[in-house]
């Protein structure tokens, strides 16, 4: 099969295999659908929670502007000029920019790592969706702490609710990307993404009523440093990394189908502003409810499937509340779910010459087979444990800690050390200012601040 147009002259204008987003709004759609998260609705109120608020959020947003930003960008002019899966354009564009071909193997640990995350990452969102029918039956309403944890015990005690779970999600999200790119992908974000944030603003609104709003907005912005360590700044810097998808070759596959015409800075400012945005909004939807009741903000990971359902089981239209919310959690994880798979499809897709739907049953089998190791960690496997804990925990700790940073750092790195100066101005609109400031960014800042995440993150570094 054909997969590039050559021309005689000049750089080789190359077309998808896959197609193309129909617009500028469905790729921003696209790729905030797969930044956007647990990491933002779960993962980082918690951490402001536990990092004392304000000061962490105003130097988690310097990070997302001065190190996810350029990143961002850069995996998206890598993709655009390959055209590929991210495999065979970091071989690609390695060969061309006068390097090595062997930058495929960076390509190949990214698919990797997104196939490695999703096993998980299906299994926790899993637990999202038996929640709705859970918050829809009051099982919440008037439940007492012991009894809301232990809701939680047996249902993550339960490996055949968790498998069924792990199953639905990985369905539906396997059914989605089969579908191609402008009939699968960007028809489930152009739904998803604007019913994500429109459910986001419902409970914003509740928490406004409902909640002590002005506690929760002053912990959220009121910026005291006394209250941030050393260790609250490489969180912030790694939650910035983290909340992007970056280092993970979702950003890149998407990329690859976006059109020549497109704005690349443009777009990549408004999937971060938005991305931040879901996750500012997040904060103040959880932290007025949670002052409300006299809750610590420092709860930790439990917030969500814990703490939340306490505090929603003792509200006036709980069942409401609860119920929304964890329809929002389902949406966000499988928005994201569809950023994850890709990759691996799209290196399928080519490299074994197979169709989408072909390529989307055979990874997301891949993926399904290897989630039941995170499903038995909690429950029948959960005494075996080696390196860094259980089946789950080992996962966790490579993808985050290993795999996301270093992929990550050499992306950057090829795009603002291996690629030329031509190239790369080529892809962001000329030499002008914006182009002047990625480049520093990428070239110094960018690689310095996800250095020193990966030496924190391997315990170089406390």
């Amino acid at each position: 099969m054909t997969m590039f147009k050559e021309e005689e002259n000049g750089r080789a204008q190359r077309f998808s295999l896959h197609g193309h987003w129909s617009s500028r709004i469905a790729f921003i759609l696209a790729v905030t659908g797969s930044a956007v998260g647990l990491g933002n609705v779960w993962k980082f109120p918690y951490i402001v929670g536990e990092n004392g608020g304000g000061a962490f959020v105003l130097v988690y947003l310097v990070c997302v502007v001065s190190i996810g930003l350029p990143v961002m960008m850069a995996e998206i002019l890598i993709g655009r000029r390959g055209r590929r899966n991210p495999v065979a354009t970091m071989a690609l564009l390695g060969e061309e920019e006068g390097s090595s071909r062997q930058w495929k193997w960076l390509g190949l640990m990214g698919v990797t790592a997104g196939v490695l995350i999703l096993s998980y990452y299906s299994v926790i969102a899993g637990w999202t969706l038996a929640y709705i029918p859970k918050s829809l039956s009051g099982v919440f309403t008037g439940a007492s702490a012991e009894r809301v944890e232990a809701i939680y015990n047996e249902f993550t005690g339960n490996w055949l609710s968790l498998t069924i779970a792990h199953t639905i999600f990985m369905a539906s999200t396997v059914l989605v990307v089969a579908r191609g790119v402008e009939r699968g992908l960007e028809q489930a974000v152009r739904f998803m993404v604007p019913a994500l944030l429109l459910l986001m603003l419902v409970l914003l609104g509740y928490a406004i009523t409902a909640g002590d709003f002005a506690a929760g907005v002053k912990f959220m912005f009121a910026t005291d440093f006394n209250t941030l360590t050393w260790d609250g700044v490489l969180q912030a810097m790694g939650q910035a990394f983290f909340t992007l998808s970056l280092g993970m070759g979702a950003v890149m596959a998407y990329g690859a189908y976006l059109p020549e015409e497109t704005s690349i800075s443009g777009a990549s400012a408004s999937v971060v502003f938005a991305d931040t945005l879901i996750a500012i909004l997040a904060g103040l939807v959880i932290f007025p409810l949670v002052f409300a009741n006299n809750l610590d903000p420092a709860e930790g990971p439990g917030l969500v499937f814990v703490t939340l359902p306490l505090v929603f089981g003792q509200m006036s239209g709980g069942i409401f509340v609860a119920t929304v919310f964890f329809v929002l959690l389902s949406f966000a994880a499988w928005t994201s779910a569809l950023g994850l798979v890709e990759p691996g499809v799209a290196w399928v897709v080519e490299r074994f010459g197979r169709t989408r739907l072909q390529a989307a049953v055979m990874v997301g089998g891949a993926i399904w087979l290897a989630g039941l190791g995170t499903v038995l960690s909690f429950n029948v496997l959960s005494d075996v444990v080696f390196l860094r804990g259980t089946i789950y925990q080992n996962i966790d700790y490579l993808t985050s800690n290993i795999m996301l940073p270093l992929g990550g750092l050499l992306t950057i790195i090829f795009a603002g050390w291996v690629m030329c100066r031509n190239s790369t101005s080529e892809e962001l609109g000329g030499a002008g200012s914006i182009y002047r400031i990625w480049r520093f960014l990428a070239r110094f800042v960018a690689p310095a601040a996800i250095l020193v995440v990966f030496l924190r993150a391997v315990g170089v570094i406390g």
